[in-house]
């Protein structure tokens, strides 16, 4: 194989291939040997059909065949051998081909830029922490002893009433006869919280135990049969036994139930928990810091086909040909995503598969219930899992910088940070075509009516 360098313009570079006639025909003999053990024709024993009987039946087929694989092969062996970095697919113009010629094609490929770093230790940002203050924490253990609360009997001759916890067994008709999941033994809802049916409990407000009543109520409309949805169902409660909420004392017991070593254990995991819902986001603010002076010391001619790919990924007017926003948007995905890749590179900064299915699995710990959904994801959609790879490389790369730079540490209050968030995340709305279009539409209005 012989290969040229054509052209070169700019990040754009033709290559010139040549592959020898006796290199194809050789691989085209090859396969040949390679079907006679797969192809099966009348009047032939299995694995017995001469090549030059394959050929004169297949020959067009299979010589498209070889040739397919050779420009496959080739293309990959040319880029390797003049040590290019391809920006997207290469496009391929085939110039002659044919059995008993040369295979000659041209290969016109986008290159991705040569980087030149800067130096990012004078670099500077803002590493938040949260002040999460005792009120607020007092708060949530008061709302979590209200939410765990426990129950006393209460005695026979109280009626129930809103707060109250009744366990009853009911029997339940729909038309006057009994349904899948009809019955029910040692029920136990809470009244005025209306989670067993709409307005279900409610009718329960005002019994005594050891009595029978009768609640009309409907079945969820997205019961998991649908002839029983939304249909009006008559339940016969006996009513076993009605309990008082007991106001929890927020203690060492009370953070043993909740699955803590103490009452100061608790606390911590809280405000850990609170801290890291704000830390998260502000974290964002901190990485725009970063990525904006990355950018803006460095400057890169972006490859026009990852422009005009990543233009389109973002367009969500496709109809608008107003496109300003969208590509200054997409041009400075594409520089941030060149400058990091090439420190991450350079740091040797790598994400291995270990840290990947980590996780996958901190997600599948954050929806409970849905673990196969999550796991099944990620297995039929090998895009997913590239996506969550080139996240966690961006994140590892960040932290890296973070690393080099001067970072300000700063801590903030709860209202604080809330405040720099929403500040934050109002500033950089992404403004597509079609916000643009409104935009012109309005301004070409005013114009009108100033005109008049």
């Amino acid at each position: 194989m012989k290969v040229q360098v054509q052209s070169k313009k700019g990040l754009k570079t033709t290559l010139s291939i040549v592959v020898d006639k006796a290199e194809i025909k050789k691989k085209l003999e090859n396969r040949l040997l390679e079907l006679q053990n797969q192809i099966d024709l009348k009047g032939f024993r299995k694995g017995k059909v001469p090549p030059n009987v394959i050929k004169r039946q297949f020959g067009k087929a299979i010589y498209g065949e070889v040739i397919d694989k050779i420009l496959k092969e080739s293309t990959t062996e040319a880029i390797r051998e003049k040590k290019l970095k391809v920006a997207g697919q290469p496009k391929i113009d085939l110039k002659t081909f044919g059995e008993g010629k040369d295979l000659n094609f041209s290969l016109e490929l986008d290159l991705l830029p040569e980087i030149k770093l800067n130096q990012i230790e004078k670099y500077k940002a803002t590493d938040f922490s949260i002040k999460v203050e005792k009120n607020i924490i007092d708060e949530k253990l008061k709302n979590l002893a209200n939410e765990f609360k426990s129950f006393d009997d209460k005695i026979s001759e109280s009626k129930s009433e809103i707060g109250d916890q009744i366990i009853f067994d009911y029997q339940a008709t729909i038309d006057g006869k009994e349904f899948e999941g009809s019955e029910g033994k040692d029920v136990a809802i809470e009244l005025g919280k209306d989670l067993f049916l709409k307005d279900f409990d409610k009718q329960l407000i005002g019994v005594n135990k050891n009595t029978k009543k009768t609640v009309t109520a409907f079945l969820p409309q997205n019961h998991p049969k649908k002839e029983l949805a939304n249909k009006k169902t008559i339940f016969v409660c006996e009513i076993k036994n009605i309990k008082s909420p007991k106001k929890n004392k927020i203690d060492d017991e009370f953070a043993k139930k909740l699955g803590t070593k103490d009452l100061s254990d608790l606390t911590q995991k809280i405000k850990n928990q609170i801290s890291n819902q704000y830390t998260m986001a502000l974290n964002s603010i901190t990485k725009k810091e970063i990525l904006d002076q990355l950018e803006k010391s460095h400057k890169i001619e972006i490859p026009k086909n990852l422009l005009e790919n990543e233009i389109k990924s973002l367009a969500t007017d496709p109809s608008s040909k107003n496109n300003v926003a969208n590509s200054k948007l997409a041009e400075k995905r594409i520089k941030l995503g060149l400058i990091l890749n090439e420190l991450g590179e350079k740091n040797n900064i790598k994400v291995n598969e270990q840290e990947i299915k980590n996780e996958i699995q901190k997600q599948v710990k954050s929806m409970p219930g849905q673990e196969k959904l999550v796991f099944e994801y990620y297995q039929k959609n090998p895009s997913a899992t590239q996506h969550l790879q080139s996240t966690l490389y961006e994140e590892k790369v960040i932290n890296f910088i973070k690393t080099k730079i001067k970072l300000e540490k700063k801590d903030l209050s709860i209202k604080e940070a809330e405040k720099m968030i929403s500040n934050f995340n109002e500033s950089n709305k992404v403004k597509t075509s079609s916000d643009i279009k409104k935009k012109d539409n309005k301004s070409s209005k005013s114009k009108k009516i100033s005109k008049k």
